[in-house]
């Protein structure tokens, strides 16, 4: 006999997004051995600069070698550490935190909880806040994974507060008492809010304004907030990232201790495999609970290290997040003009590593069993891994969440040649199914064919 947790299906993998990706693993794109293959857009990394973080590494080889001052420090990180982490991390982190916010917060290092990655700061802070059966209001859409990192383990349900596209999905008053008193006509007790700030998968960055209510609003009720403030270095236009401990302090409210951060380097510095996250929180219980309980997940001693040399460097970070905003400034506009030549629009974003794509003129009927048929043929036919707005609990169908990050230039160009194939393909006057697959197929055959040649040509002129 085997627990529940095994036999059931409360984990949340058999969402579209998870199902993308299993596509995509079958038949993964490649510039050259597999052009004909699936392109990854589903996935939120950001790969735009890491030669920056490469080259500071060639400069500084005795991070890399364990050294300090010319001495070895392998034995020094290699024997026994507790669970509250280097102090020099914690403290480099500390900094970076405020410089991606401007200086207009300050963390103390003794109110962090260091965990591996965001997954784990997420969960462990649901098991600090609430007990199995308890709620928490997350604005819609949200982040797929939620449905397996924050209710799995924990007991602890979601409630949806409904964002709508007629209003850019702002969080409203009335949404988050509608929210509210959905849960408790559920028997839920509603123990806070979690946003993530900028939003995953929307690419927007939540307002002070929006801030502000919410804050009014867990104040009245009672209840924690938690800020998912994973994207914060990656906001490239404007509105400017406003941290929650920002307005909390503005509000004569910054030592509350119902407010509390998640924080991670996988997506500002693009190094999701390292596994680092973080919990900064006021209240010293969370903080001592959460301490004891990341030793079932700790940051490596080497990985800390590496960082708090790196994360250390003033003129490094500095440059870092000036020269990633440009990058992602610039690729986030590539790709909306690509769609835009095909007739498709987006949600304007100012942060993040996805757009918000409406694809609604495109669904045969206004309705999730079209969106899900049109993904199905996005993903297996066009051989773009896309995440459709059902996987993170969007309320209209149609919208479609689009990472434009994690490939090359390249990559993203056959990417849009085939949106293009696909549109034209769809709109054309043709009455019978079969012709609008072959007409289709041929046209995919030919963009192929197209990427193949200029690929060729290009590590040809490399090569001389």
């Amino acid at each position: 006999m085997l627990s529940s947790k095994v036999i059931n299906e409360s984990h949340g993998q058999d969402s579209s997004y998870f199902l993308g990706w299993q596509e995509y693993e079958k038949n993964p794109f490649h510039e050259t051995l597999n052009p004909s293959g699936i392109v990854q857009m589903g996935l939120a990394e950001n790969q735009l600069s890491f030669d920056l973080i490469e080259s500071w590494l060639d400069d500084h080889p005795e991070v890399l070698g364990l050294k300090k001052n010319e001495e070895s420090v392998f034995k020094h990180l290699a024997l026994f550490q507790d669970y509250h982490g280097l102090p020099a991390f914690k403290d480099a982190m500390a900094k970076f935190m405020e410089k991606i916010r401007g200086s207009k917060v300050k963390f103390n290092a003794n109110k962090m909880v260091l965990t591996a990655g965001s997954t784990s700061a997420n969960e462990t802070l649901m098991f600090c806040l609430a007990n199995p059966g308890d709620a928490f209001l997350i604005p819609a859409p949200y982040y797929p994974g939620f449905d397996r990192d924050l209710k799995w383990r924990t007991g602890v349900e979601i409630v949806p507060i409904h964002c709508v596209s007629s209003n850019g999905y702002k969080i409203t008053k009335e949404a988050l008492e509608d929210a509210y008193e959905r849960a408790h006509k559920l028997n839920l007790n509603v123990k806070g809010v979690l946003i993530t700030n900028p939003s995953n998968p929307l690419g927007t960055s939540t307002t002070r304004g929006e801030l502000d209510l919410l804050l009014t609003f867990t104040s009245a009720k009672k209840i924690h907030m938690v800020s998912d403030e994973i994207y914060s270095g990656t906001v490239f236009d404007s509105p400017e990232f406003t941290s929650v401990l920002e307005v909390a302090k503005d509000k004569n409210m910054d030592l509350d201790e119902k407010i509390h951060v998640v924080y991670s380097l996988s997506k500002d510095l693009g190094l999701p495999g390292f596994r680092v996250g973080l919990i900064y929180s006021n209240n010293e219980k969370v903080v001592s609970a959460a301490t004891k309980m990341s030793s079932f997940g700790l940051i490596s001693s080497q990985t800390q290290h590496l960082l708090a040399n790196l994360l250390s460097d003033e003129r490094f970070t500095t440059k870092y997040l000036e020269v990633n905003r440009k990058r992602l400034r610039e690729r986030r506009d590539r790709l909306v003009s690509g769609l835009k030549k095909a007739g498709i629009g987006c949600l304007k974003s100012n942060g993040g590593l996805f757009c918000w794509v409406d694809l609604r003129h495109l669904l045969k009927s206004n309705t999730f069993e079209a969106e899900h048929s049109l993904w199905t043929k996005i993903v297996c036919e066009v051989g773009l891994n896309i995440s459709p707005g059902s996987s993170c609990h969007s309320d209209e169908p149609g919208w479609f969440r689009v990472c434009f990050a994690n490939m090359s230039d390249q990559t993203l160009g056959v990417a849009m040649d085939r949106v293009h194939g696909f549109v034209e393909a769809m709109v054309m006057n043709t009455n019978h199914g079969k012709q609008k697959r072959t007409m289709w197929d041929s046209r995919r055959r030919s963009l192929i064919n197209k990427w193949v040649s200029k690929l060729s040509s290009v590590q040809c002129e490399s090569e001389r």
